[in-house]
């Protein structure tokens, strides 16, 4: 819709009116807010960063306060071109990017470059959202640019410039050419590659549980042993356990207690961009980098109807605020919906003292657009995303919900067992959550039972375990941590992730981050030579200090002082002290070139280990590594990993295909199963954390139903072939 906003426009020679220019950064909002605004206005995008430092040299000038040297960024002179020509014959420009830091810079040097070729006033403009309202005032209410903002992100710019263009010449000559470094990436991958120590290290210790069947009249339940003798049981061996069993299987079971409470639970806040990535990777298992796309989309306007509509709020903050219409709107439908969940004020929840609170919360821009009523317009992973942020708004300002809790303690000799049920007796928020299944609502059965009642028991189930180590980082926990301990901001949780996937530091197996022999290696070096730098502490401190330019209490160029000479000179002697570890990272192969019969070397290219022949560069001949032996009948082949070129995804098949189309997707050990003979293949899930477990669909060696050979993603393995071999051509 139009929104007919007022504004003065000049008139050219002939006597037509000039338009006003808004600039913003990407096509698809421009297209959004260009149908908001009617005519009168041209909306273009600038694409993002149309100014930048070069990407080829280091361009601060360190003899002069850090000035960074800027140039169009290759490739956008003719979109730089085309918009001073839209200014050229505008009566007013509104830079309308981002609000944030770079949105910010983005509008500085807009600014700049467009002051060149016109008289038209140029101002700011910001929102949260794109909405009608939201557009109408932020037109209505121009402002001049933050110099302060711009300071921050230039100041975040240039430190980061420094870092990454001192560390990475360190990393070529000491390791291999190609390599980077980066200030707030090497921390997150010193956090991952530390986890990974701790999960090596760990010794998994064996012990047992044991349940037991209850009977009273026809209802029989479940109870597990919590005490023997007056003392948490200690069961390490499957004999502990028995040795209870013999004992107390001939005792009465006596009902010693009987309990009742009522548990209260709160609605969460809304999302900030941290627990979106964090919940859209738990419940949906989505990539951080996924999360921010798709948010990208639902922020940026989707078509519903003949309408482009921007469905959600900004997504990159760090706040639970929300404004005072966005309460009284959900309020007001929470009233029309669901009246008897309506609280009788509104529910507030406090910022953290980190938060910048620049942004209100992740939230539906119309809360009248349910995920019901546009899930014809959306995509099914737009959809998902947009239920999730739609739900956890809706529900935050609703009533508690609260359970009944019934516990029972039956007395078998020495030995207590307990057993548990509960029922949602009030849904309060839980009205909108539509993922709440009738097992979240009853969890666990008991019948009706007294204080010293007798009860027979039937059966005892001993269980073995074995601790759990800690748990690889995954997408959630990672940007959890990374908020917990300051490192990075909204906008950057997902791109340093992205980036150490993208360097092969990093890889993904079962969902869980897994740090590469080259990450690990380049973790060593930098934790080593600048413990200084590639900490936490530090990385905390420069976005405190970053905070602080931005609210101009702090000069940039000191920040950046206080900084580089010490920093320098430890990069003068590393570069003089450091071992080269140049080849080192190459190893010795049983493997021989089949071409030239030279031996072949295990090395590590910019896409992980390959096979490759030492007679380089007369022979060129390469091929990926044998993880295991294929164990199909009559297959002499190996087991190599390989690429979905479409998605990606790595899965595991055998150098005999087509002959031999087996496929796993999980990552093979070269350790043969103990019963079968069969290999094993690495896996995770919440119950067990990491385990190991045979291939072998019937084999139950650790081994969990439905995980099996796959072999209907065999065509996979002849797309990946031709691409596997120009990756090592590559590395």
């Amino acid at each position: 819709m139009a929104l007919n906003v007022q504004k003065k426009t000049k008139k050219t020679s002939s006597g037509k009116k000039n338009k006003i220019l808004v600039v913003v950064e990407s096509p698809a909002k421009a297209k959004t807010i260009e149908h908001y605004l009617g005519t009168g206005y041209t909306v273009k995008a600038s694409m993002g960063h149309l100014i930048d430092l070069p990407k080829s040299r280091m361009a601060i000038d360190v003899e002069h306060d850090f000035q960074p040297e800027y140039i169009t960024v290759r490739g956008r002179a003719g979109l730089l071109k085309e918009l001073q020509k839209d200014a050229k014959h505008s009566s007013q420009i509104l830079l309308a990017s981002d609000n944030d830091r770079e949105g910010e810079a983005i509008a500085w040097h807009l600014n700049n470059v467009l002051a060149e070729k016109t008289t038209a006033p140029i101002e700011r403009i910001v929102f949260n959202e794109i909405t009608p309202t939201a557009i109408k005032e932020s037109v209505k209410h121009p402002r001049a640019i933050d110099e302060a903002k711009v300071n921050a992100q230039k100041a975040r710019r240039v430190l980061d410039r420094l870092v990454g263009y001192n560390l990475s010449p360190i990393l070529w000559k000491k390791v291999k050419n190609g390599l980077s470094a980066g200030r707030v990436q090497s921390v997150a991958l010193r956090l991952i590659c530390e986890r990974e120590k701790e999960v090596e290290n760990f010794i998994p210790e064996e012990y047992w549980s044991l349940d037991a069947d209850f009977i009273k009249g026809k209802s029989k339940f479940t109870a597990q042993l919590v005490q023997y003798k007056d003392n948490k049981p200690e069961l390490k061996t499957e004999q502990d356990v028995n040795d209870i069993i013999k004992e107390i299987e001939n005792n009465d079971c006596i009902i010693s207690d009987v309990k009742e409470s009522e548990k209260i639970i709160r609605p969460k806040a809304p999302f900030t961009t941290s627990k979106l990535q964090q919940a859209a990777a738990n419940r949906l298992n989505f990539t951080s980098k996924k999360t921010m796309q798709i948010a990208q989309q639902l922020y940026e306007g989707v078509q519903i109807g003949s309408s482009r509509v921007g469905l959600i709020t900004y997504m990159r903050t760090d706040s639970v605020r929300i404004s005072e219409t966005a309460i009284n709107d959900v309020r007001q439908w929470i009233e029309n919906n669901f009246p008897s969940e309506l609280p009788e004020k509104k529910i507030e929840y406090s910022v953290g003292k980190a938060a910048q609170d620049a942004h209100e919360a992740i939230r539906p821009t119309f809360v009248e657009y349910t995920p019901d009523s546009i899930k014809d317009y959306l995509n099914r992973d737009q959809l998902k995303l947009y239920t999730i942020i739609w739900e956890r708004f809706v529900s935050s300002q609703m009533n508690n919900a609260k359970s009944k809790i019934v516990s029972v303690d039956i007395k078998a000799g020495d030995a207590l067992f307990r057993s548990s049920a509960s029922k949602l007796v009030q849904k309060g928020f839980y009205s909108v959550i539509k993922l709440l299944s009738s097992k979240d609502e009853t969890n666990g059965y008991l019948p009706s039972l007294k204080k010293d009642e007798k009860l027979t028991s039937t059966k005892f189930y001993p269980e073995q375990h074995f601790t759990q180590g800690p748990a690889r980082y995954t997408d959630a926990s990672i940007v959890k941590i990374l908020e917990e301990k300051g490192i990075g901001r909204p906008s950057t949780y997902a791109p340093i992730i992205s980036v150490l996937l993208d360097r092969y530091y990093v890889t993904r197996s079962n969902k869980q981050l897994v740090p590469t022999q080259l990450g690990r290696t380049i973790c060593k070096i930098l934790v080593e030579s600048f413990p200084n730098v590639i900490n936490e502490q530090f990385t905390s401190d420069v976005e405190n200090d970053l905070d602080k330019v931005e609210q101009d209490e702090l000069v940039w160029n000191n920040m950046i002082g206080d900084f580089y000479k010490p920093f320098i000179n430890q990069v003068e002697k590393v570069m003089e002290t450091q071992e080269s570890l140049k080849g080192f990272l190459d190893e010795d192969s049983k493997e021989v070139c089949e071409k030239c019969g030279k031996p072949m070397l295990k090395k590590l290219g910019r896409f992980g280990y390959f096979l490759a022949c030492s007679g380089f560069p007369e022979c060129h001949n390469t091929k990926s590594i044998p993880l295991a032996k294929c164990p199909m009948p009559n297959c002499n082949g190996n087991i190599v990993a390989r690429k979905n070129k479409g998605r990606g995804k790595e899965f595991y098949g055998c150098t005999n295909y087509p002959k031999c189309s087996f496929i796993t997707h999980f990552k093979p050990i070269d350790t043969s199963c103990p019963k079968c003979g069969w290999f094993l293949v690495e896996k995770y899930d919440k119950k067990n954390g990491a385990y190991k477990s045979c291939i072998n669909p019937n084999c139950d060696y650790l081994h969990s139903p439905g995980e099996a050979v796959a072999e209907e993603d065999a065509g996979a393995f002849a797309k990946a072939n031709e691409e596997d071999k120009k990756q090592q051509t590559k590395a």
